[in-house]
């Protein structure tokens, strides 16, 4: 511990006779005069069991309030710097910042005469060292402070936007590649179900154009003339009940599908009439013929001469009239989707 600044000398007093009263404007032979007494570290050692303590010289009340006004700024400090290893953040007390704590206990005594104490502002109690070298003061460090848990709630809130956006951004590119994704296999799914059609109609094609090997139509050089169902009064049933290929007289009638012939001659409005029955009960009825090739129960193939083309019965000009009927029906179908379903296109 430093020694004391020597105090400057008190001024020669003499001695005054002892009185009965006591008081700050009395003289006491015991108060004086006294040699001037500087304490050091070695002469206040404390003893063990009590503090020993020094009598003071000269000076009077007026220095030991300067003493003591130097120990409570010490005990202040001290404070001060209890609190800054208490790790509590300091409190900075409001109080007006007094000149000196040793004014306080002033004894009358000339200012010239002791030495000014240091003066302490109590603002700045509790404010740790780190908060000096900061801001020089409690307020700017809390400021500081305040700035900094401000950015830190910034750079969270800035983090959360961005976590936000990224998965915003994520959500979207989700969403775009599942769209993309459905319209791939929807395009995908239309070029099966394309291909599926292409290829049906494609197998739909060779079928028949191997059915088309194995039939035939009845005459070639002809002209449709009359289709089924048409409407007229030179039908006695008021409608058409077959297909006309209008050719001239004597042209070949040929055998559509092979098959055995069962009924060959005359058929009063139908003219001369022959009757293919196939192997699935189908009756494919050529009417109106000039003369007939074949006789009942005999076996034709594809494309066999069975008669040729005539104007018998109950026609306007030389053509041959086809019926169909499924498995011998007296009532016939549209001989023309018949064809068509055979691969023929007449």
């Amino acid at each position: 511990m430093a020694s004391n600044r020597p105090a400057p000398e008190a001024p020669f007093i003499p001695a005054q006779p002892e009185t009965e009263t006591f008081g700050y404007g009395d003289y006491r032979t015991e108060e004086g005069p006294w040699e001037e007494w500087n304490p050091t570290e070695d002469s206040i050692r404390p003893v063990r069991g009590r503090h020993r303590v020094a009598k003071q010289r000269g000076g009077g009340l007026a220095r030991s309030s300067t003493v003591l006004g130097v120990g409570v700024i010490a005990a202040v400090g001290a404070g001060g710097m209890a609190s800054a290893h208490t790790g509590k953040p300091p409190v900075s007390l409001s109080m007006p910042d007094l000149p000196s704590v040793g004014s306080l206990f002033d004894d009358g005594s000339s200012a010239s005469d002791a030495p000014k104490a240091t003066t302490a502002s109590l603002s700045n109690v509790g404010v740790t060292s780190a908060d000096s070298d900061q801001g020089g003061n409690a307020g700017e460090a809390l400021r500081n402070r305040i700035m900094a848990q401000a950015e830190q709630q910034k750079s969270r809130a800035d983090g959360r936007a961005t976590a936000a956006a990224v998965a915003a951004a994520e959500k979207q590119t989700a969403d775009a590649a599942a769209k993309a994704e459905k319209e791939a296999a929807a395009k995908a799914a239309d070029a099966k179900e394309s291909a599926e059609a292409a290829a049906k109609k494609k197998a739909e094609a060779e079928r028949l154009a191997e059915l088309a090997k194995q039939y035939t139509l009845p005459t070639s050089s002809y002209t449709i003339t009359s289709t089924f169902g048409q409407a007229g009064s030179m039908w006695s049933s008021g409608y058409h009940t077959g297909l006309d290929f209008a050719a001239p007289t004597g042209t070949l009638i040929k055998a559509i599908h092979s098959g055995t012939i069962t009924e060959a001659g005359w058929a009063g409005a139908y003219g001369y009439r022959t009757i293919l029955t196939l192997d699935d009960g189908t009756e494919l009825w050529f009417c109106h013929q000039s003369s007939i090739n074949v006789k009942v129960g005999q076996k034709v193939s594809t494309g066999d001469v069975i008669g040729r083309v005539g104007a018998t019965g109950n026609v306007t000009g030389p053509h041959v009239h086809l019926e169909v009927h499924p498995n011998g029906q007296s009532t016939g179908i549209d001989p023309m989707a018949w064809l068509r379903d055979k691969g023929l296109n007449p």
